[in-house]
């Protein structure tokens, strides 16, 4: 009977396939694609992530009567809080957690403005020592002290929430901008001296010898290793710090101009940041710490520490003849 019906009206030969098989595939393509994942989520995500800003341009904006190197200081935490991701405090679950280079290089850059801040609210943001520290930049160079490395969570210390190192830094950011407002209303000091500039220096100064022994004790004692995890993370937290202090005395010495003007030091100060700018913008693809003396491979160290004992030396030069 089957036989004489149209084509069109017989049963269909064939037959679904079982839900198990199709389970089953779908499971397994599943699994494969969050493997998958998994393997790419840190690489690409620190691709992303990765960034390195040693851009010697930086500069920030300024009305008539404020501080070109406030203004500097303050676009540099916005760069690297806002423009840029802070990833020192990033948790293990975060991309910017397996980074070494970015938050070396970004806690450098801090600990340089923390230095800073405390020198404003030390010595150029009052009369002489002797007038009331400036509310503004103590809350500041108090806020730039803070870790970098806090993220929402400090189990170590709380299992409440905290403040996170950013949150922090932007904060810092808020009262700094807060100075040079009201610099330029008159209602803040910044004590054009040349006594303060040379004090300012020598601080500086003491720093980058702080910063030298590191490299030297790291040299002495780890160099020649044919892999060594370590030594590029003291070079890019010295990297992050000898580029602020480039870019805030390249601003100090338009705060100051007319100081460095009648002490006749604009030549000895322009080579002092010719030192500093070679070891700020230096970015070696890999940081090697060969032997100082090794013929076939390069000492990264030892190249940005004879830079930075240069630097050192000319700053200690420049502020010698501030004293005059």
């Amino acid at each position: 009977m089957f036989e004489r019906l149209p084509l069109w009206l017989r049963r269909p030969n064939f037959s679904l396939p079982s839900s198990s098989g199709t389970s089953t595939t779908f499971l397994l393509r599943l699994g494969g694609a969050v493997v998958l994942l998994a393997l790419l989520y840190y690489p690409v995500g620190m691709a992303l992530i990765h960034t390195i800003d040693d851009d010697i341009e930086l500069s920030g904006e300024v009305q008539p009567a404020q501080s070109q190197s406030v203004a500097v200081a303050a676009k540099l935490i916005e760069r690297e809080t806002d423009i840029h991701p802070w990833v020192a405090n990033d948790p293990w679950f975060l991309p910017g957690a397996a980074l070494d280079n970015m938050p070396n290089f970004q806690q450098g850059i801090v600990y340089a403005l923390s230095r800073f801040a405390i020198e404003m609210s030390d010595q150029i943001g009052r009369t002489r020592g002797s007038s009331e520290v400036d509310k503004d930049l103590d809350k500041a160079a108090g806020l730039l002290k803070y870790a970098g490395d806090v993220w929402v969570f400090d189990l170590s210390v709380s299992l409440a929430p905290t403040a996170p190192s950013d949150a922090q830094y932007r904060a810092a950011r808020k009262s700094l901008l807060s100075y040079n407002e009201r610099l330029a209303r008159g209602e803040a000091v910044f004590d054009v001296r040349a006594d303060n500039l040379e004090t300012t220096l020598e601080r500086i100064a003491a720093d980058l010898g702080s910063g030298s022994a590191v490299i030297d004790k790291y040299i002495s004692e780890n160099s020649g290793a044919f892999i060594d995890f370590h030594a590029d993370d003291i070079y890019y937290r010295n990297k992050g710090r000898l580029y602020a202090y480039y870019l805030l005395l390249t601003a100090l010495r338009s705060d100051f101009q007319n100081v460095i003007m009648e002490k006749d030091v604009v030549k000895a100060w322009d080579q002092m940041l010719a030192s500093l700018k070679s070891a700020a913008i230096a970015q070696p693809l890999i940081v090697v710490n060969a032997d100082p003396d090794s013929f076939w491979r390069p000492s990264h160290l030892t190249a940005q520490g004879f830079y930075l004992l240069r630097a050192r030396t000319q700053m200690k030069e420049v502020a010698n003849i501030l004293l005059k």
